[in-house]
Parts: C-alpha cells; structure tokens; sequence
C-alpha cells in the first residue's frame, strides 16, 4: 500500500486530497478536504488572483490537518506528496507548491509536481478504477479541452481546445447577463431546468465544414445571448432567464458532447471521459450518456464533487505515478501558471 497526499491550488480552491494506493494499482480515496474562497471573489464577479493567493495561505495547513484526521493517517504515514505545478494563477500555484515542498522535505518523502489537466482525468479512477486508454473531454472555467489519454502517466495528446472564452468563462458571462450570481455554471444549470433549450437558436460555434473539427469556440456564443437580451431590454420586453438559460446551455452542451463522440469514434478509442468544475452541469452529463450510449462508447464521469478542483485529484495521479515508477520531481519544483497538457509531470 502507498499513501500519497495530494494538494491543489491552481485558482480559489484549497484542496488537499490522500489516496491510499493497492499493490495491485486500485486507489482508494481516504479524505478530500476543499476550503473554497468563492464567496469573496463573488462580489467581484470573477475570481481575484491576490484574494485566492491570501486565502490559501490562511487554508492550507488547517486543510492538511483535516485531510490527515478524515483519513486516520499521520505525516509519518506518507509515502509521498503531489501537488498541482500548472497550469492555474501563478500566486497560488505557488502556496500549494511551497506548501508541498515543506511537507515532503520535513516528512523525507518524494515530491511530485503534476499537470492540473492531467490530474482532472487522473480523479475518476477512485470512483470507477482503474481508466483504459480514454477519451478525455475536459470542460472548466479555465479550460475547454479533448485529449487522447493512452495512460495517466503519459503521453497526452491534445486533439482540440477552445480558442477563446473556455464553457465555464462562457457561463459565468452569460450569467452575470442574466442577473445571476457568481459563479454562473451551477445558477445557469438550475434556471435552464424551468425552461425550453429549443426556445431561442443560438449559434454553434466551429461546426462548419471548413472549421477546426475538435476545437471549440464559446465568444461567439456569449456575443449572441448578450445582443438577444439587450434587444429585449431595449423593446422592454422581460428577458426570460430560463429559456435563454436552457437554449444557451444547450448550445455548449451539444458542441461539447458532438465533438467528443466524433473525436472518440476517429480515434478509436471506446471510453469516454468527462471531467472538469463544467462536468458537474447536468444537461452536459445526460446528453453525453445519452449520445456515447448510441454510438457505443463507455461514459466515464466523476461524481460532482470530484469534478470540481480537489486535492483528490492530485492525490490520484500522485500515486498513479508513484505505482508505475515514475521519476520525483526535484524540490527545486517551479509553478508554471502555462504549464502545457503534455507534461503530466514536472521533473
């Protein structure tokens, strides 16, 4: 058995997550302890780099000891230390990544520093376990992604990625259109279920024939939903919030999930899977099982707190990494807020 504590704090998350890894390479999820700062980045309408910086200083040690006492392990008991490197905001990559170094140089254990995107991917497998090569959809409020994901080590392929606005900036814009808190996914999710997604056309974006077949663009969606509703205010009409609610989440959800099938279809891979804060929308969610299941393709998805950024997620691809050998990371570690998808770990 191997012990790995995982630490995340790519943006307003302190997440510190411990995964007990088998022999056999099955892990199981022993604590995930997340102290968000949400609520002050709200009446900004965005997240603030310097308030989640501040705010995972104050959370870390505190999350760690949570982490430690909801899995009945020691510090002694680690074998190991994962922590997000990139990509994310820099400041607070940098607490998590500090924070990391201490713990591993006091406790003499090994430091590894992995990708935030491979470590989304990496989480399902303490739900569903082991993952097969996969399909991976990955959908946040930093990052609109499909990749090839052979194995959790390595290598990563991108095979596509949104150009501009990611589906989660997406909803936070259309949500702060609609009169609706921050942050919008969760907001967009609950007013789209009392209303009609066939009620207003919005555009698909990238969807042409001559268009990149698995990148994804979202501006040009969230340009559209804000001249529809300023065209009502400006003829006093009320803007009906669930219609453009559901007709916009239904416009990303059926890019989203049209593309991930073709991509898995073309590259032959027969599972699917969908991770990132976005998975947790549920329109996203059913039409993904509903769309895989016609085209025969197994669906993975975390459950919604795993979907979100966690501590977990790091913790898992830590100790996948520690099973098949993988190579430390040195303490000299860096945080690199552009930290492409290809490195799944920082030497």
């Amino acid at each position: 058995m191997t012990i790995v504590l995982g630490i995340e704090t790519s943006c307003d998350e302190t997440g510190v997550g411990i995964v007990r890894m088998s022999d056999a390479g099955v892990p199981e999820l022993l604590a995930n302890e997340i102290a968000s700062s949400v609520e002050e980045h709200a009446r900004f309408g965005g997240v603030v780099p310097e308030v989640a910086s501040r705010a995972h200083l104050q959370a870390m040690v505190p999350a760690v000891h949570r982490a430690l006492e909801t899995a009945g392990v020691k510090g002694s008991d680690v074998d190991a230390v994962a922590v997000t490197a990139g990509p994310g905001l820099a400041g607070a990559l940098l607490v998590g990544v500090a924070a990391a170094k201490a713990y591993a140089a006091a406790w003499e254990v090994p430091l590894y520093g992995v990708n935030h995107l491979a470590a989304h991917v990496a989480v399902d497998t303490v739900q569903h376990g082991p993952l097969p090569p996969a399909l991976a959809l990955l959908v946040s409020g930093g990052h609109s992604s499909l990749l090839a994901v052979p194995d959790l080590a390595g290598p990563v392929t991108p095979l596509g990625a949104t150009i501009d606005d990611a589906a989660g900036e997406a909803f936070d814009k259309v949500a702060r259109l609609l009169g609706l808190p921050f942050p919008g996914g969760p907001y967009i999710d609950r007013a789209a279920r009392e209303g009609d997604p066939e009620a207003i056309a919005f555009p698909r974006g990238l969807t042409g024939p001559r268009d990149a077949k698995y990148d994804f663009s979202f501006s040009g969606l969230k340009t559209a939903v804000a001249r529809h509703v300023e065209a009502l205010e400006r003829e006093g009409v009320p803007v009906p919030v669930a219609d453009v609610a559901a007709s916009f989440q239904e416009a990303v959800v059926d890019v989203l999930t049209m593309k991930t099938v073709k991509a898995a279809q073309e590259y032959g891979m027969d599972t699917v899977l969908l991770g990132g804060g976005v998975a947790a929308n549920s329109r996203l969610r059913a039409l993904a099982e509903e769309r895989c299941t016609a085209a025969g393709l197994r669906l993975r998805v975390p459950r919604p707190v795993l979907c979100t950024d966690n501590g977990a997620m790091v913790a898992a691809l830590g100790a996948h990494l520690v099973h098949v050998g993988a190579t430390p990371s040195e303490l000299g570690l860096p945080a690199d807020s552009g930290l492409q998808v290809t490195e799944v770990l920082v030497p």
